[in-house]
């Protein structure tokens, strides 16, 4: 490997945050140079598959980042999402994300994922985009997630979604207006109705 292709692939891994051996091919670089940089200390593999530089910062949703390049038909939802928006104290174990009903369910080692499987405008409606770590990363927007916290009550707790339902209010990360659309949408109006109302009191 000469000293210039291996800077470019260092290059690279400061420009984009995570890199995967893909990302090379159109370069004409051989995977195996990651590896080789691995071997000597200037590449971290983050991964299976995944590398950043050795001396990178990990983003506290860095994880995100390596679940949106393997799964990149996923959405970051519920807990992660509270999370990634600052709308919880909780701290998930695991990459909550949603996918329709009939994708593959990801084979992943490591960061755990969690899978949700959402439908028709409970899956498409409400997703953002948001650069991590140089990778993009759909992330459902917060007052998408906050409905979707009260329809998946039973498995994060109604106390989690309720936090997340003020927190969202009182850093005015919705508008009353988007948290009555995602209830409707996420068919839990009924269910937020009181503790919307509750709001405005």
């Amino acid at each position: 490997m000469t000293q210039t292709t291996a800077q470019q692939v260092l290059q690279l891994a400061q420009d984009r945050g995570l890199l995967r051996p893909r990302d090379l091919t159109p370069l004409g670089i051989s995977p195996t140079h990651l590896q080789r940089l691995y071997e000597q200390g200037l590449l971290l593999r983050s991964g299976r598959g995944v590398y950043m530089l050795s001396e990178a910062e990990l983003e506290a949703n860095s994880a995100l980042a390596e679940v949106a390049l393997r799964v990149p038909a996923g959405v970051v939802c519920l807990l992660s999402a509270l999370q990634f928006h600052e709308l919880t104290t909780q701290l998930p174990h695991q990459v909550w994300i949603a996918l329709p009903p009939r994708a593959h369910r990801p084979q992943i080692d490591y960061p755990p994922v969690r899978v949700i499987r959402l439908s028709g405008e409970g899956f498409t409606e409400g997703v953002e985009t948001h650069t991590v770590s140089g990778v993009p990363v759909c992330v459902y927007s917060p007052a998408k997630t906050v409905a979707d916290c009260f329809k998946y009550r039973n498995k994060i707790g109604l106390d989690v979604a309720l936090e997340a339902l003020r927190d969202c209010w009182r850093k005015r990360a919705a508008t009353m207006d988007d948290l009555w659309r995602y209830a409707t949408i996420c068919r839990v109006a009924n269910v937020m109705r009181p503790y919307l109302e509750s709001l405005t009191t």
